[in-house]
């Protein structure tokens, strides 16, 4: 038993040494691939050497869920027939659900086509305008996701005139926007046009609109419309990307420039459709609609740091967790290996970065600190460490504090925008995400409430702002009906229900009605007349017919006093 037990012994590192020389002698490591390597040293012979390592890039759009809504806004039921925008008199598109041949299902913006023929979902048209054409196109990993590559859609029928792409971290819970696209938008968003190229290292997350790829340069000539990525890397890599050393240390050191290109959904808002440069006219409304043929997602599972690898199964994507973590996103510690705070992996030092392993349970020990308000005398009492467990922070924080007049012992400096005796509690600003674990660092999201349309930048425990008078939305973002935005959100001063503009005047923006000459007023209710000039309506005549006939009685009454010559 003991010979043979020496051989394997002998075997075992054998093996080792075999596997460090191969290991030695492959290729030169790239960034991040990466999460251990066999190291051999004079002293300890081979052992395992941890590094911060993240899955290859791959096209995404192989394993997402789409969603299109409302329901019946995809073409075929009832059949359509559809013309050209160009030329409104060549109709030979039809589109019929019930004819696989003929039908246009969402699944078509995903297919591969391989040099065959272009295949395309496709919308019903716009037969009730002036009734907006709206279509939201959701995409769904049910996981968390990094974006590496620009996210670019192909239209069919011309590039929309307006759309906002949404993206969301909370599995389609809430959501934000991403980036506006507006032939004009001033006009559709009130926001100044820009363009990725206008941003710096200080507004690199700032949400713009762009109206690079809204306006009508011909549904054949240009069909791509983009959300730039790769051009956002720029700002901190250099244009080539030559340098994303600097990018990952500001990724490092930023968690907000991690979570900017990181999603778990992902939802294209249509709102008006390509209409070829002018006016929409009524009788082609059947060469109005919209029409994807394909959408292109390059990104890696988000695992934290903790994977260099990612597999579909059942449906989903999931990370194969190194470094002793585990989870979807290895976002928490395996079981037995909570001896300190869960962390992601580093990407400093460049390129291998710092694996922040989970450690061993055997040594969980963390020190509680005394509080400055412990009474002196028992201040050596308190010197003696506790285990982790006795304050548990849910990995949030790795520090305790005992408070003698309490009797309690709690967590001090929690992070994760945390708060409370556990960091159990999320910060004022942000509110728990449902879809996260309690040691998830995501646990607390922030609320972004409006600015302007809320009263302050707090939310409920389900991510709703306090909206003031005139606004609505989850983030207060909106105005209710009866209201305008103009920095915040006033009363309409007319619209074309109830506050109308009298004799002629026309509502500009809801804001104030434009009269025509010679009426004045919020509403143009009041003429106004100059008789000696010769500048009188009837309306200023009858303002003034009362004004006329008590001076004559007045007139007479004086007549009629005056005594007789």
């Amino acid at each position: 038993m003991c010979v043979r037990s020496a051989r394997g012994t002998m075997r075992s590192g054998s093996m080792l040494q075999l596997a460090a020389l191969v290991y030695s002698l492959l290729s030169a490591r790239s960034q991040y691939d990466s999460c251990k390597s066999l190291v051999n040293t004079d002293d300890a012979g081979p052992s395992w050497e941890f590094y911060a390592c993240q899955p290859r890039a791959m096209a995404m759009k192989r394993y997402l869920r789409v969603k299109v809504e409302p329901p019946g806004v995809t073409c075929g039921n009832p059949p359509e027939r559809f013309c050209a925008l160009g030329n409104p008199y060549m109709c030979f598109s039809e589109c019929d659900s019930s004819n696989p041949d003929l039908a246009h299902p969402p699944k078509l913006m995903f297919d591969q086509e391989n040099n065959g023929p272009v295949t395309y979902w496709q919308s019903v048209t716009w037969s009730k305008y002036p009734e907006p054409l709206l279509a939201n196109i959701t995409l769904s990993w049910n996981k968390s996701i990094q974006l590496t590559e620009n996210i670019v859609i192909t239209f069919e029928a011309g590039r929309p005139t307006t759309m906002i792409l949404e993206k969301s971290l909370n599995y389609g819970r809430t959501w934000q926007p991403y980036q506006y696209y507006a032939e004009d938008c001033m006009e559709a968003f009130r926001m100044e046009a820009k363009n990725v190229r206008d941003l710096s290292p200080v507004t690199a997350l700032q949400v713009i609109c762009t109206e690079d790829y809204s306006k009508w340069v011909g549904f054949e000539n240009e069909k791509n419309l983009h959300f730039e990525v790769k051009e956002r890397f720029a700002i901190f890599a250099g244009t080539l990307l030559q340098n994303m050393e600097a990018l990952y240390k500001r990724m490092d050191i930023n968690k907000g420039l991690r979570d900017f290109f990181t999603l778990t959904d992902l939802r294209i808002r249509l709102i008006k459709p390509a209409t070829g440069g002018t006016f929409v006219q009524r009788k082609y409304l059947n060469t109005y609609f919209y029409a994807i043929s394909n959408v292109e997602i390059m990104g890696r599972c988000k695992c934290n740091m903790h994977a260099n690898s990612c597999h579909f199964k059942d449906g989903n994507l999931m990370c194969e967790c190194e470094h002793n973590t585990t989870g979807q996103d290895c976002g928490k510690c395996r079981k037995n290996y909570k001896a300190k705070s869960w962390r992601p992996g580093s990407y400093n030092p460049y390129p291998m970065g710092t694996a922040n392993s989970c450690v061993a349970a055997s040594s969980a020990y963390g020190i509680v600190q005394k509080s400055r308000a412990v009474i002196p005398s028992l201040a050596a009492a308190s010197q003696k460490p506790q285990k982790v467990s006795d304050c548990e922070c849910y990995g949030h924080s790795n520090r305790c504090s005992y408070i003698e007049y309490l009797k309690i012992v709690t967590c001090v400096s929690c992070k994760h925008n945390t708060r409370g005796q556990h960091c159990q509690h999320c910060r004022l600003g942000y509110y728990r995400n449902a879809s996260a674990e309690l040691d998830d660092e995501n646990v607390c999201i922030e609320c972004n409430c409006n600015q302007l349309g809320s009263r302050h930048d707090r939310c409920n425990e389900t991510g709703h702002c306090e909206c003031k008078a005139g606004a609505t939305g989850l983030k207060c973002e909106d105005c209710k009906p009866g209201y305008y935005w103009r920095l915040g959100c006033f009363p309409n001063v007319c619209d074309n229900e109830l506050l109308l503009c009298q004799n002629g005047g026309t509502c500009h923006q809801n804001q104030r009605c434009v009269c025509p000459k010679g009426y004045t007023g919020v509403l143009c209710e009041a003429g106004s007349c100059d008789p000696e000039g010769g500048n009188c309506n009837a309306a200023c005549t009858s303002l003034l017919s009362p004004w006329v006939a008590l001076f004559s009685a007045l007139t007479m009454l004086l007549l009629l006093a005056s005594p007789y010559e």
